[in-house]
């Protein structure tokens, strides 16, 4: 046997006498327990060990072997065990609704003892076969979500490295990844159910567009250190180059796409925020001055994302926004710098915004 012991097999007969037969058959080879009614088989099957077989007589008073049958069944712990009718009634009819139940196999008395153990053995060697096989699926399926979890944490481990190589050289961001990738996050799941976004945020897309957000100033690793480190506001010809960040980052992922053996969702996704997320609703954005529905979705919520971080966050040149006043500015670009759905997002989720940024906080020098 699989654990090393005998398989158990339970007899359930109204007939002492069958049952004092058939366990002197039985017994040499297997542990058997037996019941003489189908309610005391019910109360046996409920107590270890679980039956491996149950041999079931059809014709007993009171709750007949179908009933028992069924309340088998019925019962998680004993739904997959196989039962084999043992009865009296040989007729084909019989035999044809005992397996149309469900039935293992269908056995007609007075038995013949090889036959019986021929049987029994067939059904225990199957049962044997339908656990391993069982097992074995449970412990692929564990495989299967440890490397799946493996390459989840792998990929995010791998686009937070590439987002650092931006956030190393622009020495302002400090927690600006993980403060945007968790309010984008929200929107989207503010906006799941939304007629104009319930498509696009269908599935895992809500994960892999906040795996994505933090690839949206890859771009600045193209951008001269004179320029991306200046301690002070950008000249006009500087702010040109400055611009350059959101073409350059959607051109080095998309060499990375061909690069790919297969399409990556969170690739492409990415590619569309670090393009168009400087866009704005009304057409005024770079580096395209797409407008409207013709801005991705992604883009429109890392946009809101990454302005409501900026303007609560230290510059050389500014001091941080109180979070009621960046909130004030974000309503008042509704339809113009921003989707009005987003915006409607945003104020509906504002105080999740709040404990994000003040979670994820800049720690003072």
């Amino acid at each position: 046997m699989l654990d090393g012991t005998r398989s158990t097999i339970l007899l359930v007969d109204d007939s002492p006498e069958n049952l004092v037969v058939l366990s002197e058959l039985l017994q040499p080879e297997f542990r058997v327990r037996v019941a003489i009614s189908g309610e005391k088989a019910l109360r046996v099957v409920s107590r270890a060990p679980l039956p491996d077989l149950v041999l079931l007589d059809v014709m007993m008073p009171d709750m007949d072997g179908y009933a028992v049958f069924e309340r088998l069944r019925a019962d998680p712990l004993t739904a997959d065990t196989p039962v084999i009718f043992v009865t009296a009634m040989d007729s084909d009819e019989a035999e044809t609704r005992g397996l149309d139940v469900g039935a293992a196999d269908y056995i007609a008395k007075p038995v013949n003892p090889r036959i019986l153990l021929a049987r029994v053995r067939t059904q225990l060697e199957l049962k044997r076969a339908r656990d391993l096989l069982r097992d074995q699926n449970a412990q692929l399926e564990l495989e299967v979500r440890r490397r799946m979890r493996d390459n989840v944490l792998t990929e995010q481990v791998s686009i937070l490295a590439l987002a650092h190589l931006a956030e190393i050289r622009d020495p302002e961001t400090g927690n600006h990844l993980r403060r945007t990738q968790r309010y984008v996050h929200a929107l989207a799941q503010q906006l799941r159910e939304h007629p104009r976004f319930e498509t696009f945020l269908a599935g895992h897309t809500i994960e892999e567009l906040a795996r994505s957000a933090p690839l949206h100033d890859i771009g600045k690793v193209g951008i001269p250190d004179h320029i991306l480190r200046k301690p002070g506001r950008l000249s006009a010809d500087e702010w040109e180059v400055m611009k350059t960040h959101a073409k350059l980052g959607s051109l080095a992922i998309e060499q990375a796409e061909r690069d790919a053996e297969r399409p990556v969702e969170f690739l492409a996704l990415a590619k569309d925020i670090a393009h168009y997320h400087h866009e704005k609703w009304d057409g005024s954005g770079y580096p395209e001055g797409l407008a409207g529905d013709a801005i991705p979705i992604a883009a429109r919520l890392m946009a809101l994302a990454d302005v409501f971080d900026a303007l609560i966050s230290r510059r050389v040149y500014k001091a941080p926004m109180g979070f009621a006043e960046a909130r004030d500015i974000i309503l008042a670009g509704r339809g113009a710098h921003f989707d009005p759905d987003v915006v409607d997002a945003f104020m509906a989720r504002f105080e999740e915004f709040c404990e994000i940024a003040t979670r994820f906080g800049e720690i003072e020098a």
